[in-house]
């Protein structure tokens, strides 16, 4: 495995890097403030954003994920890797390039699965950033991270399919900007357990659909983003908004979900890297009993500590990328899915040691970490539950020696 970069690669971490610098990290509490001067938290975009969004695209930093499509920057998945790294370090950064889930999710769908009518109507406006989307699976009377139990019905009536059921944490729905979604359901409860389930796409302005309310993650309510219950009161969609065909659910959640899953690691390495950075600059310029923080044997080993870590968990991700290049996602997902497992779990414990070297700012709106910390803990559950991985990943190697005994070779 070769994680060297080309000079394409070179050059867009560095301007990258230098359009975060010069307009993303001034900006992130212009954007905070103007979400709060509206009627509404959830009525308007903030103008910065726009105006950053309008910036990177002249810049050419624009739709940088998509592997294997024509529609993207034309990078590999240890290509974007970096990159993405980069957009995580701040939680309004991987939108200013349009590279934020679940929007990166939602478009890898449309290019991989959708039909041409489909990317006309959807991928279009979506990779040119115009609009917004959803993605509802979770359901709030099911244990959803086992999928097989969600209920909501899809069901065919001539021309069209009619919609039932309750989603929530359905992120994207409050942004004004949000006009469809891909929803999962069941179409067929006699099928195979892995052939009930289906995806289609609703758009949110369709009779019968209702957000009923936003939930907040740890206090913060992520405006005008948002996570939305929503639910669906026969809900009439043309056929021809079904995606793949009836029964292709979970197949297109394997192709959605690999490399959503790897994005959020690569983003909670780069939020891990700035929390590090901050706590550094923190213990070198402050003072306690007498000598500076950096000189207490505690604080280096929790440097030593996050810096091992981080460089462990980015080796881990881009073993991950590497796989899903070269083999597909199918051969990596043990690679996917411990990756999962270890990337929310070392950031939360770089965060949590930078928190406490900054104190009482470090729980604080002033810096960066709080909200850091809020998104690393829930992508323990996001993009499901450790304990799922961790079961897959046991599985996994327990197949490698089934049927050897003890003294076989």
């Amino acid at each position: 495995m070769d994680f060297s970069y080309s000079a394409k690669v070179k050059d867009l971490e560095k301007r990258l890097s230098a359009f975060m610098e010069e307009h993303v990290y001034p900006n992130e509490s212009v954007y905070e403030r103007q979400v709060s001067e509206g009627n509404s938290r959830w009525d308007t975009v903030p103008p910065i954003m726009e105006e950053l969004k309008e910036k990177a695209k002249a810049e050419g930093l624009w739709n940088l994920f998509l592997p294997e499509s024509e529609y993207g920057a034309g990078l590999s998945n240890v290509e974007y890797a970096p990159l993405c790294e980069i957009m995580g370090r701040s939680m309004i950064g991987p939108e200013v390039f349009n590279c934020n889930a679940p929007d990166t999710g939602n478009m890898e769908v449309l290019v991989r699965y959708g039909t041409d009518e489909q990317k006309e109507k959807w991928l279009k406006p979506l990779l040119a950033g115009e609009i917004r989307s959803c993605f509802s699976m979770t359901e709030p009377d099911v244990a959803s991270s086992d999928a097989t139990n969600i209920e909501a019905r899809i069901e065919r009536d001539g021309d069209e399919y009619v919609i039932n059921g309750r989603k929530w944490w359905s992120s994207g729905a409050g942004d004004p900007r949000c006009k469809i979604g891909i929803v999962m359901g069941k179409t067929d409860p006699e099928a195979g357990r892995y052939e009930q389930q289906s995806m289609i796409l609703v758009p949110l302005d369709t009779p019968g659909v209702t957000i009923e309310r936003m939930l907040p993650v740890f206090g913060y309510d992520h405006a005008p983003h948002g996570h939305g219950e929503i639910t669906f009161d026969h809900v009439r969609v043309p056929a021809d908004h079904m995606i793949l065909g009836e029964g292709k659910g979970f197949a297109i959640a394997q192709g959605r979900l690999g490399p959503g899953r790897i994005h959020h690691c690569m983003r909670l390495i780069g939020a891990a890297e700035r929390a590090l950075e901050e706590l550094c600059k923190r213990v070198l310029d402050r003072q306690a009993f007498g000598k500076p923080l950096a000189s207490q044997g505690v604080i280096r080993e929790w440097i030593a500590d996050s810096r091992i870590e981080i460089e462990q968990a980015r080796l881990l991700t881009l073993k991950a990328a590497y796989m899903m290049d070269t083999v597909g996602n199918k051969v990596a997902k043990a690679e996917i899915a411990m990756i999962k497992v270890v990337a929310p779990s070392m950031a939360l414990k770089v965060i949590d040691r930078a928190i406490q070297a900054l104190g009482a700012a470090g729980v604080s709106e002033d810096f960066p970490l709080a909200a850091h910390w809020a998104s690393a803990r829930t992508l323990r559950l996001a993009d499901g539950p450790d304990e799922v991985h961790r079961a897959q990943i046991g599985r996994l190697e327990l197949q490698k020696y089934e049927g050897k005994g003890r003294n076989d070779k």
